[in-house]
């Protein structure tokens, strides 16, 4: 019957297949084999952020630049292999490349050849240290904290919630900044209003570089109460996100589809929500 589920089981790789066997090893954590894998991988890649992070620092560059160099390359060799391991076992390559986890594979490696023809971008890899959000699996974490497309999903669910609290933090800051304005003036170091609405954002938001301080009683009784309306916001934002994926997260396991890759699914779940096939 075409369009049926079975129709869309198709591609899936035979039980015994080798393709089948390597899928498990990469993807399911719930192997021995596949555990394995993930910790050494994650080990791998606190190496590779480490040698990134000492190659930066000059004296050590200085004695041991020329090492650092060849495990760097030796690193990117090694996840270039993974990441078209993990391209050569899905069902649908395409989909995984396009994934969260896909494009932070491929950013993982891209910097290492791009040095050759743009020197210095090779310390853009400590971007590999996304990648040990991997971790959450390997410690089956996932119900809890949920996996990348969980995140997005409630943040999309939360950005007007979100967008209206940012305009209304905006309002507030620029109220509070052309308040202090009028309070203290030039001679306290408010010599207009965008730079008091400057020393309103920083803050709100708890900084406080001190390179603008009030000095009048109503000024540093205004900053006062701005100091704490700043401590009471900053919940706002994450109980609006943490609601979301609370919501979102319900009956969802790190169970992954095999012929799309995607990793959410309740417990009890035959068929991949995403694709249809058959999990």
């Amino acid at each position: 019957m075409p369009g049926s589920v079975k129709d869309k089981t198709q591609n899936k790789p035979p039980e015994n297949n080798w393709r089948n066997t390597l899928y498990t090893i990469i993807f399911e954590a719930d192997t021995p084999a596949g555990k394995l894998f993930d910790e050494v991988l994650i080990l791998t890649i606190l190496l590779s952020v480490i040698v990134v992070m000492l190659d930066s620092v000059s004296g050590i560059a200085a004695v041991y630049g020329g090492l650092f160099h060849i495990l760097e390359w030796i690193f990117t060799i090694l996840f270039t292999v993974e990441y078209f391991l993990r391209l050569i076992c899905v069902g649908r390559p395409l989909r995984y490349a396009t994934s969260f986890f896909g494009i932070i594979d491929l950013l993982a490696i891209l910097p290492t050849y791009l040095s050759l023809l743009l020197p210095g971008s090779r310390y853009l890899l400590v971007i590999r240290s996304l990648r040990l959000l991997r971790i959450f699996r390997v410690l089956k974490l996932v119900q809890y904290v949920g996996e990348a497309d969980l995140l997005i999903k409630a943040l999309r669910a939360s950005r007007r919630k979100i967008t209206l609290f940012l305009f209304a933090v905006l309002n507030l800051v620029v109220i509070l900044g052309s308040l202090m304005y009028v309070i203290e003036g030039a001679e306290s170091g408010f010599t207009s209003i965008p730079r008091s609405i400057y020393w309103a954002v920083i803050t709100l938001t708890t900084v406080g570089y001190g390179d603008i301080v009030p000095v009048t009683n109503l000024g540093q009784a205004l900053a006062s109460v701005i100091m704490i309306i700043g401590y009471s916001i900053i919940a706002v934002p994450t109980g609006i996100v943490t609601s979301e994926i609370t919501f979102a997260s319900k009956n969802l396991n790190g169970r992954v589809c095999q012929n799309c890759s995607f990793e959410g699914h309740a417990s009890d779940a035959k068929f991949c929500k995403r694709c249809g096939a058959e999990l």
